[in-house]
């Protein structure tokens, strides 16, 4: 996993709450800091596509998977760098890299579901919405969609 891998990323300093008594980062924050980073990402997505919306969509997270590779220490300042790596028809899978200065600390993935907001049930993506996220990766991501884009 390298950093020119990913097109998009957002900044996040460690703060003392998240530490535990060595100064280093527990290890449950980091789903965190992935959301913080995916949440960044849908804000980036809408600001490049307006026309891209999910509003009247939900998402629910159905896999994780976080390999540690070295800590994080009280005061970082890191890196969540997030990508698009697998579009299916209603389900999308993140790749996430956490870096400090270059070096690499976390890597994983998160798969979501798409689902519709009444029925909580999986719907497929709108094919704008599988446009936008093609257009704004710099490394296309799988599409294993059944529906033509």
């Amino acid at each position: 996993m390298q950093q020119e891998d990913f097109r998009f990323s957002t900044p996040l300093r460690v703060r003392w709450a998240e530490v535990d008594p060595q100064s280093i980062v527990f290890n449950g924050h980091y789903l965190t800091y992935c959301d913080v980073g995916i949440t960044e990402y849908f804000r980036a997505l809408r600001a490049a596509t307006p026309d891209a919306s999910i509003i009247g969509s939900d998402f629910f997270a159905v896999r994780t998977v976080l390999d540690y590779q070295a800590p994080a220490m009280f005061d970082d300042l890191l890196d969540i760098h997030v990508r698009v790596a697998r579009l299916g028809n209603s389900s999308l899978q993140f790749a996430i890299g956490i870096y400090r200065d270059g070096e690499l600390l976390v890597k994983g993935e998160i798969v979501y579901v798409h689902a519709d907001m009444q029925t909580r049930r999986p719907a497929p993506f709108d094919p704008a919405f599988r446009q936008a996220v093609h257009a704004f990766e710099s490394k296309a991501p799988e599409d294993s969609s059944t529906t033509p884009a």
